[in-house]
């Protein structure tokens, strides 16, 4: 009797033990999955389309056309909008603060050479640099082939985390802005229209490739707000 009765105690802290794990291993999430939820995808986003420009809505935007995302506590990652991209076009060069550096929000951190001219674009954020992205560095191209992925520019610190987003384009007013960005670029040339729009409503690779006349530095600099 005392031999059953051990038994069936022991058969009952399996049956327990058993259920304990069986609950931990239902809620626990594998520490690959959460880290990669931390980091938000930048290439091939669903997003908003705004007048054929690609504008994800997991972003932020400076007024500047610069944008930004979080990557971590305290750490965004910066570049140019698609709509900055098409007005850059065929870039030869691109030229970034070095990591450790300080920068400001509106300060001009970011140039682009074409054909010998230099423009500018501001940091959409204040912080310090904590890294610059080679490959764009190397192939300037790619800003224009894939802004949000591949082409982004800065990796940057930012102590004061919970004013990131001062000074930017508020969220619900994104596709307002971005509109009203391609509404002045048709106007500064209404042949624009056909180059913006030449493939299906998407924007040309290059949209001052077909307009020498145009002074790409002060178009792009009205839009940078570099003037």
């Amino acid at each position: 009797m005392t031999v059953i009765l051990v038994l069936a105690t022991f058969l009952v802290f399996i049956v327990l033990d058993y259920a304990m794990n069986r609950r931990k291993a239902m809620v626990t999430v594998p520490m690959e999955a959460s880290q990669a939820a931390a980091v938000p995808a930048l290439s091939g986003q669903a997003g908003d389309f705004v007048n054929g420009f690609h504008t994800p809505d997991n972003l932020s935007y400076h007024p500047g056309h610069a944008w930004l995302v979080r990557e971590r506590k305290n750490v965004v990652r910066v570049g140019a909008d698609e709509f900055a991209a098409a007005l850059l076009g065929g870039i030869e060069k691109i030229e970034l603060p070095k990591p450790g550096t300080w920068v400001r929000q509106g300060q001009k951190v970011l140039a682009f050479f074409r054909n010998g001219v230099k423009t500018e674009m501001v940091s959409p954020t204040e912080g310090e640099v904590m890294e610059v992205n080679a490959e764009a560095l190397n192939n300037p191209a790619v800003v224009r082939q894939d802004p949000y992925g591949k082409g982004w520019l800065l990796s940057v610190h930012v102590p004061d985390e919970e004013n990131t987003g001062r000074n930017l384009v508020p969220k619900g007013l994104i596709r307002e802005w971005m509109g009203d960005a391609v509404e002045r670029l048709y106007g500064m040339q209404p042949v624009l229209a056909g180059a913006v729009a030449a493939d299906g409503g998407r924007p040309a690779d290059d949209v001052f490739a077909a307009l020498p006349e145009v002074d790409w530095k002060a178009a792009t600099g009205e839009f940078f707000l570099t003037l």
